[in-house]
């Protein structure tokens, strides 16, 4: 995605079935991409092993991200030498800005997704005040497919940079409102500028309701499966991360929801490595709030997996109490305010009816 972004001008080059094949990484990749672990604690050089519990990433289905958007991935090579941003002492707050109203059935719980923020980036989390979404100080649509009211989203990022707190890491609107980008797009799921630490994201097509599907008992836990991956996989661009390409992993790219649900709610060791080198948390104290939390809310699958994994850690690593946050990876800092090199804006989601017949869903497509 650019940098870690594909801006709109490029998006618009991208033609459906036009993009070449994506080969799949195989193993000798995917180690090189998580780069040398000799140096680092044994603690985390078993939380990094590409043979515990991590899938390689599939074979893209013609319609999925990769297919359409054939990325070169970023190992941890890459990332470390990166322009990005890191958290600091005056900066390592991680804040949620509601926008709009977010109450109702469709809505997830804002203490449950601080909760989840909280434990899945290791940093305090907050949550704002709300604000109030008033139309005539936005630029606002009535979207031609579903008839329903979208605000722009450069407009609310404008807003939120206005608003980023001092000791903020990075501010993320969340809203039930649809969201568009650009007259020429049907929708987007969120956007995001990246370097400049702010993002807006919507959770409002998660609802089985906003296309008139029934809510079958339980949505709620999909509801919020879904709002939790979108905010982690979001919020990991604002620390640099691209989409992953080597493993099955949260920072996937997707082109649709379909594809989307079928991603995991943890990260790949490429990805991890690069996140724990950026806020230098305990890897198997992360793993037990993820573990307490995936339980908590019902994510049994998830809660499971990060037990095996934190068994794992655990089990060889000097009674569990190694240190992890010396890595000897020193990420370099960026002040984050600056303007991305090759793509100013994070954009996700999109829908657009397919020329020629059919209709094609696409995150980072227009209509």
């Amino acid at each position: 995605m650019g940098a870690f972004a594909i801006a709109l001008p490029l998006l618009s080059t991208l033609a459906l079935g036009g993009a070449p094949d994506f080969r799949v990484p195989g193993p000798e990749e995917r180690r090189r991409a998580i780069g040398d672990t000799s140096d680092l604690p044994e603690a985390l050089r078993r939380a990094l092993d590409p043979a515990a519990g991590f899938e390689p990433i599939p074979k893209p289905g013609p319609m999925d991200w990769l297919a359409q958007h054939p990325e070169s991935g970023q190992t941890f090579e890459e990332f470390r030498r990166a322009r990005r941003n890191c958290p600091t002492l005056k900066q390592a707050v991680l804040y949620l800005q509601p926008l709009g109203a977010l109450g109702g059935a469709g809505a997830p719980s804002l203490d449950t997704l601080r909760e989840f923020a909280e434990a899945f980036f290791a940093m305090p989390t907050k949550i704002l005040d709300p604000v109030a979404l008033e139309p005539e100080k936005f630029t606002t649509r009535l979207n031609a497919f579903t008839g329903k009211r979208q605000f722009l989203t450069t407009d609310l990022l404008q807003f939120l940079e206005k608003r980023l707190p001092e000791d903020a890491f990075s501010l993320l609107g969340i809203t039930l409102e649809d969201l568009y980008p650009d007259p020429r797009w049907n929708f987007v799921f969120g956007q995001a500028l990246v370097l400049r630490r702010v993002g807006v994201y919507s959770f409002a097509r998660y609802d089985p309701a906003f296309d008139g599907s029934p809510r079958e008992k339980g949505f709620e836990k999909l509801v919020l499966e879904r709002s939790c991956r979108v905010l982690a996989h979001e919020a990991g661009h604002m620390f640099g991360l691209r989409h992953c390409v080597y493993f099955r992993c949260l920072m996937n790219g997707s082109n649709h929801l379909r594809e989307a649900d079928t991603m995991p709610l943890h990260l790949c060791p490429v990805c991890l490595r690069k996140l724990q080198s950026s806020v230098r948390f305990d890897a198997a104290a992360r793993y037990r709030n993820l573990r307490d939390f995936f339980a908590k809310v019902g994510q049994e699958e998830e809660a499971a997996w990060t037990e095996a994994r934190l068994r794992d850690i655990e089990g060889g690593a000097a009674g569990g109490a190694a240190r992890q946050g010396q890595s000897r990876d020193d990420p370099v800092s960026s002040p984050g305010r600056g303007v991305e090199a090759r793509a100013g804006s994070r954009q996700t989601g999109g829908r657009r009816p397919a020329r020629g017949g059919g209709a094609r869903e696409a995150r980072g497509s227009r209509g």
